[in-house]
């Protein structure tokens, strides 16, 4: 659904952001924002997944997510609603498991299936680079497609422009990004089909700095589809503290049932 949106937007890295020569080139933008995503060190946060759903009201769910830099292993384990406490998800290398407190067993599954009823995918928790997926979508004329706008009622500054799919295993072929000319972070995101529907809007209203890299305290993606469908992704008590290696096993997750 948000094509890795959750796990890229866990941590953004902050440093000493340059700006790009003017007039911009999307390679250049995709390599900042790359670098400012890349995550290089344990990672642990809180994360709760609002969805409101036409016709069928609102759902909160509530995991941890745990992420080993080393080798980008993961592991998610959820904390509510109640039939969903000790579920959870694991990731070592190219296997992609599910766990399930009630059966105390374990399912190999793929990496695009949804996690526990909600939205989410297990791709949404990988860290992929931009640049290996998109690429500078041109015109008709071989041009890129960008421009310089000011966006929102505060009128920032920020570079819009468009991208394509380098690779077939992406959510969607065709995104058009608003980021922010000064720190190269993003503000809003548009998602397309393939025969150029769009499918979902993504707003990152805020970012607050935490040791030093700049986290979202949330983040809202409008399903553009199916109209009245919306999900709001909160972030909190993120820690960078290298993890015990035992938490990324099978029976790190069957001990929390017991």
């Amino acid at each position: 659904m948000k094509s890795n949106a959750i796990i890229a937007t866990i941590l953004v890295a902050a440093g000493a952001l340059t700006s790009v020569a003017s007039p911009a080139k999307i390679d250049d933008l995709l390599k900042k924002m790359e670098n400012n995503y890349s995550m290089t060190s344990d990672i642990k946060a809180k994360v709760v997944l609002t969805q409101q759903k036409a016709g069928q009201g609102t759902k909160k769910f509530e995991m941890i997510y745990y992420r080993r830099d080393s080798d980008n292993a993961f592991l998610i384990v959820f904390a509510a609603p109640e039939a969903e406490k000790g579920n959870g998800y694991l990731r070592m290398g190219d296997n992609f498991w599910m766990y399930r407190r009630n059966t105390r067993t374990f399912q190999h599954i793929n990496r695009d299936e949804n996690i526990g009823g909600t939205d989410a995918k297990g791709d949404d928790f990988e860290n992929r680079k931009l640049t290996e997926m998109y690429g500078p979508a041109v015109d008709s004329t071989g041009n890129e497609v960008i421009s310089e706008e000011l966006l929102g009622k505060a009128q920032i500054p920020v570079y819009r422009f468009q991208v394509a799919a380098k690779v077939n295993d992406v959510d969607y072929p065709k995104k058009i990004y608003w980021v922010r000319k000064d720190n190269f972070l993003v503000m809003k995101e548009e998602s397309y089909s393939l025969s150029g529907t769009l499918m979902q809007t993504a707003i990152y209203p805020k970012y607050t700095s935490i040791g030093g890299r700049y986290v979202p305290g949330n983040q809202v993606f409008v399903d553009e589809f199916e109209k009245g469908n919306k999900t709001l992704v909160e972030i909190s008590g993120i820690s960078t503290e290298k993890l015990d290696g035992t938490i990324f096993t099978k029976a790190y997750l069957e001990n929390l049932s017991k």
